[in-house]
């Protein structure tokens, strides 16, 4: 095994996927959904997890063998369960050349991703690799990656040196058309480092789109204790997450080698774009917009947030904006959709925190708000309650709540974010300033916002985010 892995049980799948970001998120929905694979097709495919930047993953999964516990949350009781699915988990700041040498190994399949937005080291309005990142000038510079699209380019030109295939390259991030996008980066930034590999890239490699969806709420100290009291286990590393998944995979592998996804329950479909859109705008696009208003009202989860009537109201009347801007997957009901999120957000057991859906918003607007905004402006249709929204996160950004708190803001654009509120005195010119972030807003859909989120943004800085989102949904 590579890096120090511990001695494994011989009965124990062989490794057929490194994972890039292995957060709470994949370890309570993809490592489960290839755990459910092999156990109803078998196969090698157990996985070699990578923390990024953190050793906190390893350290805390490495006690039981990489074993963890997943509870799922019900909202009247949980279930628990043991997932065996990791082989390994390295950590690339330790050990950079371990990782690529995981990632070369020809028996390794598959290398899936979630990195968030932000791990893609791209340009939110554009899509394009942000070729000036810090963390891509050192890729550019080094063989030892530390980004993302580092590490996937360097690990696919050692496969390339040694005339081994490709790995399929399975992004399982919110972003539009994901595998297209992170083919996009790739294959420029191997363009940058060698034509020839990107060439290579171009021709073999594989990078399907999917739409991945479960809510996964952060795991708490008290939610550890609780769980070891319960079940008399110590297990530093379990994952909690409501009942519902859906995983949409484009089936488009290298050489066709990969689990039996669809024996897990996941949809193999030719095109994802369909589901992903719903997802992105219903789902994430309200997720956002309660996160942020629901934040500034003192709200501290999305099921607090929706309890309230009238945030309940507020939702209900987004996904009315929403939905005229998305085409339903074959045999959706948008409707239906809508009414499953909202009892999804009402499920009291999710303690899905405003503030962690809050972070590196201005890595998500674009995708989740801004896109759907694009449309109905195009269309002639009117967006308060979106545009209330766009305002709420220019209102959370300032780093101060209504009752003058701090506000830890977690994003790659913190700094401009405060600059741009405390560059102008009036509600008008903030807007201004933060519709002038050229790497959030275009310079035509920012001019065209200008006025409905002046004043969405001056009802909410005069009346505040409950008040505001209750005049917008009257």
């Amino acid at each position: 095994m590579p890096g120090n892995a511990i001695p494994q049980d011989k009965t124990r799948p062989a490794s057929g996927i490194v994972h890039l970001g292995l957060g709470a998120f994949f370890r309570a929905f993809g490592c489960v959904y290839v755990a459910d694979a092999m156990a109803a097709s078998g196969g090698d495919w157990g996985i070699i997890g990578v923390s990024l930047r953190s050793p906190d993953t390893r350290d805390a999964l490495r006690p039981r063998g990489w074993r963890y516990q997943s509870v799922t949350l019900a909202p009247d009781s949980e279930m628990i369960c043991d997932i065996d699915v990791l082989n390994d988990v390295l950590v690339a700041p330790d050990d950079p050349v371990a990782v690529l040498a995981a990632m070369a190994d020809p028996a390794i399949k598959i290398v899936s991703l979630t990195v968030t937005e932000k791990g893609y080291c791209h340009n939110p309005s554009t899509g394009a690799l942000n070729l000036d990142h810090p963390d891509i000038q050192h890729d550019l510079a080094h063989p030892t990656p530390v980004s993302a699209p580092g590490f996937l380019v360097r690990a696919l030109e050692m496969r390339r040196a040694a005339d081994h295939m490709p790995f399929t390259v399975l992004t399982c991030d919110n972003l539009p058309e994901n595998g297209k996008l992170v083919r996009g980066m790739v294959l420029q930034l191997a363009q940058e480092i060698d034509p020839r590999l990107a060439v290579w890239i171009e021709k073999n490699g594989r990078f399907p789109s999917t739409m991945v969806d479960r809510i996964t709420p952060a795991t708490t100290p008290a939610d550890i204790d609780r769980i070891a009291a319960r079940t008399g286990i110590s297990d530093a590393g379990p994952v909690f997450h409501e009942p519902f998944s859906q995983w949409a995979i484009e089936d488009d592998f290298v050489d066709d080698a990969r689990p039996d996804f669809a024996a897990a329950g996941a949809e193999m479909v030719a095109d994802v774009s369909a589901h992903e859109d719903m997802k992105l705008r219903m789902l994430n696009g309200t997720h956002s917009a309660l996160a942020y208003t629901g934040y500034l009202a003192g709200h501290e989860t999305i099921a607090d947030t929706i309890a309230d009537p009238v945030f309940a109201q507020y939702a209900r009347l987004l996904w009315s904006e929403i939905m005229p801007s998305v085409e339903a997957p074959k045999g959706v009901s948008l409707a239906d959709y809508a009414d499953a999120l909202f009892a999804r957000y009402s499920n009291p057991s999710i303690r899905h925190r405003t503030w962690q859906i809050a972070m590196d918003g201005s890595q998500k607007l674009p995708q989740r708000i801004l896109g759907t905004l694009r449309d109905n402006m195009a269309a002639g249709r009117p967006s308060p309650r979106l545009c209330l929204a766009v305002a709420a996160w220019m209102r959370y950004g300032v780093g101060t709540d209504e009752a003058g708190q701090y506000i830890d803001v977690r994003d790659p654009l913190a700094d401009q974010m405060r600059a741009a509120a405390a560059s102008a005195d009036t509600v008008a010119d903030k807007v201004a300033a933060y519709l002038a972030l050229r790497d959030i807003f275009p310079a035509d859909m920012a001019d065209k916002l200008q006025e409905p989120v002046t004043q969405a943004a001056q009802l909410l800085w005069t009346k505040g985010a409950r008040a505001a989102a209750q005049e917008v949904s009257s």
